[in-house]
């Protein structure tokens, strides 16, 4: 039986990651209301750096379930990262697994984490996998959009996420809708970068 709430890690660890972030890298963070305060949720946007991460966990005080790549669960690391609440990910493998988990998770009102590029952009927008629109599809949530921009570059104040208005998964033709999410996610990262 799966245990939801073993996040023993996140749990103690959040307050701290929080604090440190904030006064290291001085984030802007808008829309976080749109993350509701109970329910499933699937948060998806961009991936610039590790410490994306970092950013989001930053940004609300509900416990995230990120998906991870399963190389992070090999050795003593594993013993961190599944007290993290991550969910892994063999990227060598179709995920049929670790979707299934995140539809659990999600089922039981739990939040959701999820880059869909899979890897770093390295500056643009890579083509996002299906993850997150087949999740939200197969579970009825919302996913709610979101946009990293700026550096993390210590002191900067020039970081900012921004998470979009939650969105329902309107059809079946998930391919439609994917593009439509990365779409979303474009839009509020050229928004943010002309400012």
């Amino acid at each position: 039986m799966k245990r939801y709430d073993d996040v023993f890690l996140y749990k103690l660890l959040r307050p701290l990651i929080t604090f440190l972030f904030k006064l290291l890298y001085r984030p802007k963070i808008v829309g976080a209301e749109n993350i509701k305060s109970s329910g499933g949720i699937i948060l998806a946007g961009n991936h610039n750096k590790n410490l994306d991460g970092a950013i989001l966990i930053s940004s609300t005080k509900r416990n995230i379930h990120f998906l991870g790549k399963i190389e992070l669960f090999k050795g003593i690391k594993k013993i961190f990262f599944k007290n993290f609440g991550l969910i892994p990910v063999d990227r060598k493998k179709k995920n049929h697994k670790a979707l299934e988990s995140a539809c659990e998770y999600l089922k039981n009102a739990k939040v959701i984490g999820i880059f869909p590029e899979g890897t770093f952009g390295r500056g643009k927008i890579l083509s996002f996998k299906i993850g997150a629109v087949k999740m939200a599809y197969e579970t009825n949530s919302e996913i709610v959009p979101f946009a990293i921009t700026g550096d993390f570059k210590m002191f900067s104040k020039n970081l900012k996420i921004e998470f979009g208005k939650p969105i329902k998964i309107k059809s079946d033709d998930l391919e439609k809708e994917n593009e439509r999410l990365r779409n979303i996610v474009v839009g509020l990262v050229n928004n943010n970068e002309h400012i």
